[in-house]
């Protein structure tokens, strides 16, 4: 099964977090550490690699691996937070948002599985009902955190900042509905990807060329893309099922995967 251009932009979102750790010598995701060297260099460069690699075909494999693997380290970074302070939900939400671009990063690489196609179904399956339980996590953050999400939005859209972030909260929340029960789960998926596209070029495009020497616009600018082109697999890869997603997700395997020519 060939995706569409989702694994592009979310490439490119890990290229931006390449770029973004060679410049400020700064892991993003670890935050300051002491001393860290070489780390720098090999984690800037193992994301431009990925990020590089997942947009050929040839290298795709091992381009989502690459990345899969990355995300999945930085993942693990923030579980020590939630333990110290599990009712914290700031800590929940930053691991749900990392954990997300690792599941774009899963659909990609089961997607490339040519030897085993039931195992790449059961994969992706899985991958489809942990990114509805990280999107509800997106509309949990906003909504614990609602005056700083209003802050956010710039002034002069109308009617007001906080309509926006009520709007987005409710929007995040419907999304995770129609993903983990299936109802217009592709629709909402494009709606999905076209809000976070949005929050991109409204909010920390301008934040980043506003202030451009502040690294966490930066920093929110590719976690963005990187997030967006997550959704923008799941959405190329619910355009391509030949059954109803209502249904697929919660055991039968689409005729696609089945062995069956597209």
């Amino acid at each position: 099964m060939k995706l569409h251009f989702g694994r592009h932009i979310y490439g490119l979102g890990a290229i931006a977090f390449g770029v973004i750790t060679l410049f400020w010598h700064q892991i993003s995701a670890l935050g300051n550490i002491s001393h860290p060297g070489i780390l720098i260099y090999f984690v800037g460069a193992v994301e431009l690699i990925g990020g590089l690699a997942i947009q050929w075909q040839r290298t795709v494999r091992f381009g989502a691996l690459t990345l899969i693997a990355v995300y999945f380290i930085f993942s693990l970074f923030l579980v020590p937070p939630i333990i110290e302070m599990p009712l914290v939900y700031g800590n929940w939400g930053n691991f749900f948002e990392e954990f997300s671009i690792v599941l774009g990063g899963v659909i990609v690489f089961a997607s490339a599985i040519r030897n085993d196609l039931e195992r790449a179904a059961k994969i992706k399956r899985a991958a489809y009902r942990c990114f509805g339980i990280c999107v509800i996590s997106y509309s949990l953050y906003q909504l614990f955190y609602l005056s700083y999400t209003a802050d956010l939005v710039p002034k002069w859209i109308p009617p007001n900042q906080m309509f926006w972030a009520v709007t987005t909260t409710i929007a995040f929340a419907l999304a995770a509905f129609a993903i983990l029960s299936g109802r217009s789960a592709y629709l909402a998926s494009r709606l999905l990807m076209s809000m976070l596209i949005c929050f991109s070029l409204f909010v920390w495009l301008p934040a980043s060329l506003i202030d451009p020497y502040e690294l966490s616009n930066w920093v929110r600018n590719a976690e963005t893309l990187a997030v967006a082109g997550s959704v923008w697999i799941l959405a190329d890869f619910l355009s391509q099922q030949k059954i109803s997603p209502l249904r697929w997700p919660f055991g039968q395997v689409p005729a696609t995967q089945r062995g069956e020519s597209e």
